[in-house]
């Protein structure tokens, strides 16, 4: 009995009859999510989760994997007001085997042009480039026996995706399972995201502990308060793994607090937002040798900003510094990176473009 041919095969073949063009130039005429050149997905839903926050449910085309790993984020390129806009957004939908979607949920903030239009004006339909799945704040397979979630805002996303899994695991009932803490701070109940299903997982499995914590009538957590802070949520906090996600501020207080008790080994951080100190570089001109373009910079301003501005195509990910899609050969010349202060210098050595500065004028090959 003959065996199926593969697409990919199939595909290669193609090549040699649509040459110069290639199978995928034709093909995409047909099914935008049928091209292996990019990673491409379709806005399947836009479901309203809170006044200011939306899940988008995804199906990606040709070259996804779907088996990411429960807390990941992946990029989202779109257009906007004819710039083509990337960010990353932490997938809140649990992995699947066969899964013909995914989802992130996006919270729109009030400075960020991408995620009010993905909440607030996004329709089904649109087509969307994908980055696959990146980042380290994950749920351990197995889980470890004790587990604490410190989230807040939208950094529940990716806690929900971590929870979702190991209810989909059975994971959460029985004497065997994971007892897990989950503490969740935000302004106003209508403000939670996914606050309804979250309680219906905590009444659903006796493992599962959920505190909430309004902040405009209960204030901010404090972490050493010796009934509203850690030792009341969770007495044996000290023998957890933990993960916190959220603002920049609260995971500064949980790093402080953790460092103090020396536990920082146990304690795993997902930031949204790319935190800089003061280690500014002195700029420079930043000449970008291959596309033969040029730009006068300020120390503030990082690499792969000022090649943006200057029209150069940068490869960008993340914007944080964590995913490394943005990083280039620094020809020569020094840059500065804006989180450390370490500086790079070496010839041909690579530097990741969107957390590094000019010090005095440098080149990069691109």
């Amino acid at each position: 009995m003959a065996g199926t041919i593969p697409w990919e095969r199939v595909r290669k073949a193609g090549h040699t009859l649509t040459t110069p063009l290639d199978p995928d130039d034709y093909l995409r005429f047909l099914n935008p999510l049928w091209t292996a050149r990019e990673l491409r997905g379709r806005v399947e839903k836009v479901i309203p989760e809170t006044e200011d926050a939306a899940t988008l449910v995804i199906r990606p085309g040709w070259g996804w994997r779907y088996r990411h790993r429960p807390g990941q984020y992946v990029g989202i390129g779109i257009q906007v007001d004819g710039k083509f806009q990337w960010r990353s957004y932490s997938v809140s939908s649990e992995p699947r085997r066969r899964g013909r979607t995914i989802a992130i949920t996006v919270r729109a903030m009030p400075e960020g042009k991408l995620s009010s239009h993905l909440v607030n004006g996004l329709e089904p339909g649109t087509i969307l480039r994908l980055a696959l799945p990146e980042g380290d704040f994950t749920l351990p397979d197995p889980p470890p026996p004790r587990m604490l979630f410190l989230v807040a805002g939208s950094g529940v996303t990716p806690v929900m995706s971590m929870l979702r899994t190991l209810d989909r695991r059975g994971s959460l009932s029985g004497d065997e399972a994971p007892d897990v803490v989950m503490h969740y701070s935000s302004p106003t109940p209508d403000r939670m995201i996914f606050r309804e299903e979250l309680e219906a997982l905590a009444e659903k499995h006796d493992r599962l502990t959920l505190h909430q914590l309004h902040t405009d009538t209960d204030g901010m957590l404090e972490l050493e308060h010796p009934e509203k802070g850690l030792d009341g949520i969770c007495p044996d906090w000290r023998e957890r793994e933990t993960w916190a996600c959220g603002p920049g501020p609260m995971l500064d207080a949980i790093s402080e607090h953790f460092e103090k008790e020396g536990l920082e080994d146990q304690l795993h951080l997902e930031r949204f937002q790319l935190k800089l100190g003061d280690q500014g570089g002195e700029g420079g001109t930043i000449t970008f040798r291959n596309s033969g373009k040029s730009i006068e910079v300020d120390g503030a301003t990082t690499v792969l900003e000022a090649g943006e501005e200057a029209g150069v195509g940068m490869p960008y990910g993340c914007r944080m510094g964590i995913c490394h899609t943005c990083t280039l050969t620094l020809v020569e010349g020094t840059v500065r990176d804006l989180r450390s202060g370490d500086e790079f210098g070496q010839p041909n050595e690579p530097v990741q473009t969107c957390v590094t500065a000019a010090v005095g004028d440098c080149t990069l090959d691109i």
